[in-house]
């Protein structure tokens, strides 16, 4: 089996860039979709909801510069257009989004979306000893879980 320079098989490096890229649309996706969120939020919730979209898509633009530099690491080209995101984007697209809880149900659906392609991924990168990129969804993961979980919690309170 040929392998690169970092001792992972040439083919399924190609491949985990191919699913890397998936997940790098996603979440340029999901972080443009903060951004509108954050500011089109508007009432009573505003001044929380407005700093967490802002902590949100400041943590989803560091995971799209970690996932584009993991593509870069295994071999392959990070994609960085917006045809391209759009063309791989899997995520609900929110616009003009003003409502606190339709815009925190957007923020959960987008996680829960984000997590399917992670744990695919996670999968993936196990079977072919990528620790690399498996260290990488498995930090992702516990991330957005807790995060589902606490956007959950307040959705419930605000029922």
């Amino acid at each position: 089996m040929k392998t690169n320079i970092l001792g992972l098989p040439v083919a399924e490096s190609e491949e985990m860039a191919r699913a890397l890229n998936v997940l790098l649309s996603n979440f340029q996706v999901y972080y443009q979709n903060l951004r509108g969120l954050h500011w089109n939020i508007r009432g009573k919730r505003f001044f929380n909801l407005h700093v967490k979209f802002e902590e949100l898509y400041n943590d989803a633009q560091l995971k799209i510069d970690m996932v584009a530099e993991r593509v870069l690491t295994i071999g392959g080209t990070p994609l960085h257009t917006y045809e391209d995101y759009i063309a791989n984007n899997r995520l609900e697209v929110g616009k003009n989004i003003s409502n606190d809880e339709k815009a925190v149900h957007l923020v959960v659906n987008s996680l829960t979306d984000l997590l399917r392609i992670e744990r695919q991924i996670l999968q993936r990168s196990g079977e072919i000893n990528d620790e690399g990129t498996n260290a990488m969804m498995s930090d992702f993961i516990a991330e957005q879980e807790k995060t589902v979980w606490m956007m959950n919690a307040w959705l419930e309170e605000s029922l």
